[in-house]
């Protein structure tokens, strides 16, 4: 399978993975090595970064060899989530940034026009951004000639675990923008990550499904596999849906066919 680039870095792994929800960080540990992920994002402002006398996430995760994927998941204005970037860069000496600008709190979906200010500023700035936008071929097609290293829309709703709900839009972003497509949110079993994939994206990004499911580490294993069965079908090239059946072995030669 094809690794999974975005800027200037490669991955084999094309899941990444969250870290909040899970029982302990024990747990969380074990979830994200059995995923085989490479990339783990975290919520910056939720996060532990400095109090040395608490059990730091930042520093399991680099002790893990995890590459860190901040996040600015909490920001409803565009302020916000650039001030936030920032303190993320000076306090992870990184420049990528999960970008998350929320319009609301009952759908969590994001609020574009905030969006698209904070992108445009953070790209400015040298940022790496991935945004997590709506699945709206206008707004993420805005988002890459904004110059986003990625674009990341949504399946569903954060945390609903509903799965793709608009394939056909998924593949038109997908026909339209030759960057990175990443589904962020919404997914709920190692079905809809193979789903996804058979789509055409690049990479899947996931939590709750994970996090809150009765094995977390199991089902982080699930997902590993489903990843995995749905970007090498992608790869090998379904074949055409048909209304009638087509025979699987010829009718040529056939004893007591007559033509």
């Amino acid at each position: 399978m094809e690794n999974l680039k975005i800027a200037d870095k490669e991955f084999k792994s094309r899941l990444i993975l969250g870290t909040a929800k899970y029982p302990n960080y024990k747990i969380l540990l074990e979830a994200l090595k059995a995923s085989e992920t490479e990339i783990v994002t975290v919520a910056i402002r939720r996060v532990n970064i400095d109090n040395k006398e608490k059990e730091n996430l930042i520093q399991i995760l680099l002790d893990n060899n995890f590459f860190i994927l901040p996040n600015t998941a909490g920001c409803y204005t565009a302020k916000e989530a650039i001030l936030t970037a920032k303190l993320a860069r000076e306090a992870l000496n990184t420049n990528w940034i999960k970008l998350e600008v929320i319009g609301d709190d009952e759908t969590l979906f994001p609020d574009i026009p905030e969006l698209l200010k904070a992108a445009d500023a953070l790209v400015k700035e040298g940022f790496v951004v991935l945004p997590y936008c709506n699945d709206d071929p206008v707004s993420c097609k805005k988002l890459a000639d904004i110059g986003c290293a990625a674009i990341m829309p949504l399946g569903a709703p954060i945390g609903s675990g509903m799965g793709i709900r608009n394939p056909y839009n998924i593949r038109i972003i997908r026909e339209l923008i030759d960057l990175p497509i990443i589904i962020d949110a919404g997914v709920g079993t190692a079905s809809d990550v193979s789903i996804a994939f058979e789509l055409g994206v690049d990479g899947v990004l996931l939590n709750t499904a994970v996090a809150c499911a009765q094995n977390p580490v199991k089902m982080a294993k699930a997902m590993n596999y489903a990843a995995k069965a749905g970007r090498l079908a992608y790869e090998a090239g379904r074949i055409p849906k048909k209304l009638y059946a087509t025979a699987s072995s010829p009718l040529e030669g056939i004893i007591g066919r007559h033509e």
